[in-house]
């Protein structure tokens, strides 16, 4: 009896022993928020990534409530603040979104802070659409001529759209209790077009995105609260609300994080939309209407925030980040035939975490996303930021379109083909939720993956196919 009784104990013991090294090494984040300098409590919303002194390199852009917005970048192994002047630094105001595009067709991005000093409706504080000149940053709707056409509603989320196809971006400001603006440089003025584009409607703005959803110009999804969600088809470059036809309105429910992904692999850009706990939605466009097509774990409500969909392990298909606040944010891979499997996190789970916003980049350039997460709103808390584990031999391709100016061709969508997929992604245009990710196409690449071609569908139609003939690199393209 004794020996059977010790043969039981060793057959647990051992089985303890290769149990245990798996657990650990499928933790599937690190913490490496060490690698943020001077990182103290805020009160933190939106980030989006750009290059804001026009060196070449993309930094995290992070509002702040009341508190500085900052700049980081990524420096001898560190992410550090270089934003250092006071109209960038803006710590008097309370931003809450950002997205950052060319407006002014010079070939770099500009910076939009959207600022909410209250809940809804009229506000003090006008947004700031940052621009740099000769080293120093301008408040371009303090120049007099601009003065006329100021955002004083209260709002949350930025898209940049390229609604005629030419470069020229405008800004959809997402707001609350008050119209929708759309800002567009017209004669070298600033002139707010909604009402001419038919956008100025009066509703409890919350996300919007931008890109090639239904036409071969930026359409505009925008997920809204206490009333209908937003599905703005481009006829010309005037939009017309279709998200009733295409099952999309989703009136019950209220809109939150909000990206383009292509949740089947088959080549086109479909709908991942939050709803502040309520159903989740994992919209696919099937015989002229969206299906939601996510499984019960992912729809289950939550309190959720910013959405991310993005390949974080380089194994070659998207993760979809869910950041939730005051309660345990959550991680699925999307598999084949657009399937839901849940990734059960520990390092990022934050459950204390008052999460408010979330952008990825490849910040150092190791071929490796970089997830920040921003936190605060009614407790203030530190910034975190988190890598996947990736296996040492996996590889990569990033892809990084510029359009005719030079500037990164937000709105764009590349698809790779391979002998195992067809796998489109978005140039990110903000602002799934208050952020906006890298303006790059980050593809992890599968086991046994090969015939790698890459086409880029820039924002008036037109197509450029490109072979690879190499793995782990960043190519450029630029529009003709």
């Amino acid at each position: 009896m004794k020996n059977k009784m010790s043969n039981f104990l060793n057959k647990i013991i051992i089985l303890t022993i290769l149990i245990i090294p798996n657990i650990v090494n499928a933790d599937f984040f690190e913490d490496i928020t060490d690698k943020i300098l001077d990182n103290p409590k805020r009160l933190s919303y939106g980030i989006s990534v750009a290059d804001i002194n026009q060196n070449g390199k993309y930094e995290f852009i992070v509002t702040g409530f009341g508190y500085p917005n900052l700049a980081l970048s990524y420096d001898n192994g560190n992410l550090i603040n270089i934003a250092n002047q006071n109209v960038f630094s803006d710590e008097s105001r309370k931003t809450i979104g950002v997205a950052a595009c060319d407006v002014d067709r010079d070939g770099y991005e500009e910076i939009y802070f959207l600022n909410t000093d209250t809940y809804s409706g009229t506000k003090k504080y006008s947004d700031r659409l940052i621009d740099l000149e000769e080293n120093k940053f301008l408040d371009m709707f303090e120049i007099e001529k601009n003065k006329e056409d100021l955002n004083l509603t209260a709002g949350r989320s930025v898209a940049c759209v390229d609604r005629k196809g030419n470069g020229e971006y405008g800004l959809y400001v997402s707001n609350y209790g008050g119209p929708t603006r759309f800002y567009e440089i017209e004669d070298k003025k600033i002139k707010d077009k909604s009402v001419s584009l038919n956008l100025d409607k009066v509703t409890g703005g919350r996300a919007v995105v931008s890109g090639h959803i239904l036409t071969d110009r930026s359409d505009i999804f925008a997920a809204n609260e206490r009333g209908a969600n937003f599905l703005l088809k481009n006829n010309n470059g005037v939009f017309e609300d279709v998200a009733f036809d295409y099952r999309v309105d989703d009136v019950i429910q209220n809109g939150r994080g909000t990206t383009l992904s292509d949740i089947l692999y088959r080549g086109r850009l479909d709908i991942i939309s939050g709803n502040w706990q309520g159903y989740h939605r994992a919209y696919a466009l099937k015989d002229n209407q969206f299906k939601d097509i996510g499984n019960s774990k992912f729809d289950k409500p939550s309190r959720i925030r910013t959405i991310i969909s993005a390949d974080f392990d380089n194994d070659g298909y998207d993760e979809v980040f869910m950041n939730n606040i005051a309660e345990p944010n959550k991680l699925f891979r999307i598999i084949e035939n657009g399937a839901f499997e849940e990734i059960i996190l520990e390092t990022g789970l934050e459950p204390d975490g008052f999460g408010t916003g979330a952008a990825v980049a490849d910040i150092d350039g190791d071929g490796i996303l970089e997830l920040l997460v921003s936190r605060g709103e009614s407790k203030e808390q530190a910034l975190t930021l988190y890598k996947a584990k990736v296996d040492k031999q996996s590889k990569y391709l990033r892809i990084k379109p510029l359009n005719k100016f030079g500037a990164p061709a937000r709105g764009a969508t590349v698809t790779l083909f391979t002998n195992q997929r067809k796998h489109s992604k978005t140039i990110d245009a903000g602002s799934g939720y208050l952020c906006q990710m890298e303006p790059v196409a980050h593809y992890g690449i599968r086991k046994n993956e090969k015939n790698f071609k890459v086409e880029v569908k820039w924002t008036d139609g037109t197509k450029n196919l490109i072979k690879i003939t190499s793995l782990n690199q960043t190519v450029t393209v630029k529009q003709k």
